[in-house]
């Protein structure tokens, strides 16, 4: 069966009085809920500049991990998980309506079923793959730069240096309908995910990433450590990290729209 292990940990840095990211994780109640449901975990950083941003983060993260947990028995994660993401989206835009305010927020969510990860994501917090001591974004950020240099119309060093560089193209809230990303990736033993803020990428790399976390130590202390870093090198931002750290998993196929477990 699936096992994990993992830590959270949230820090307003060093400049902001207070904090606009929020976290939480729905966990399985036994061993049967794990193999119909999974694992959820959702980080979501409150857009700078906008009304209550941590209003939008918490609304947003509290609304994906009450869907996550009436969700259909065995029902697949990978058309799940972007749904969650439109209802957290329609939740936050209805909440500024009603409170006559512009609020939005990022949202990364990352569900763990067998031996996969679901991934889904919109605005620019990330997720990490750490294997064997060395991360990769396995998410994309939604910015206008990002974009343009996607496109081939700026160059990465231009991106780099830009003033709108962190600009969001995407974010839950904005519109009645948001553009959601989503990936499908196997996991092994071993593996670590990682959910960040931006708080922590734009000051700590991925080789960073991998150094600290990659390399079998305590979670909570890598977490502390990760965010340490981010508050040395920078710290204007909320910094939040979620590590998850996969034990073991179970190798399972699928006929006809059913999960059975591979030997």
């Amino acid at each position: 069966m699936l096992d994990i292990e993992f830590a959270q940990l949230s820090d307003p840095g060093r400049v902001r009085d207070h904090n606009e990211d929020f976290f939480g994780h729905a966990a399985p109640a036994s061993e049967e809920q794990a193999r119909a449901h999974g694992w959820l975990f959702a980080l979501a950083d409150g857009v700078g500049g906008h009304d209550r941003g941590e209003v939008a983060s918490r609304v947003a993260v509290e609304t994906m991990l009450e869907g996550f947990r009436k969700s259909a028995r065995g029902e697949s994660l990978n058309a799940l998980l972007p749904r969650l993401v439109q209802s957290a989206n329609s939740k936050v835009y209805e909440t500024a309506m009603n409170a006559s305010s512009n609020m939005a927020t990022t949202m990364v969510a990352c569900a763990l079923r067998f031996d996969h990860a679901i991934v889904s994501h919109a605005g620019d917090s990330r997720c990490y793959m750490i294997r064997q001591g060395y991360a990769a974004a396995i998410t994309r950020d939604h910015t206008f730069t990002n974009e343009q240099l996607r496109m081939g119309a700026v160059t990465a060093g231009e991106a780099r240096q830009s003033a709108v560089s962190h600009v969001l193209s995407r974010s839950l809230g904005n519109n009645m309908f948001v553009s959601v990303d989503t990936s499908e990736n196997q996991i092994t033993p071993g593996d670590v995910l990682l959910l960040c803020s931006d708080g922590l990428h734009n000051s700590v790399n991925a080789e960073d990433i991998g150094k600290i976390a990659g390399h079998g130590a305590s979670l909570e202390a890598a977490a502390q450590e990760l965010i340490d870093l981010a508050k040395q090198r920078d710290g204007s931002d909320n910094i939040s990290v979620q590590l998850i750290r996969v034990r073991s998993v179970e190798r399972v196929g699928m006929y006809r729209g059913r999960h059975y477990r591979l030997h």
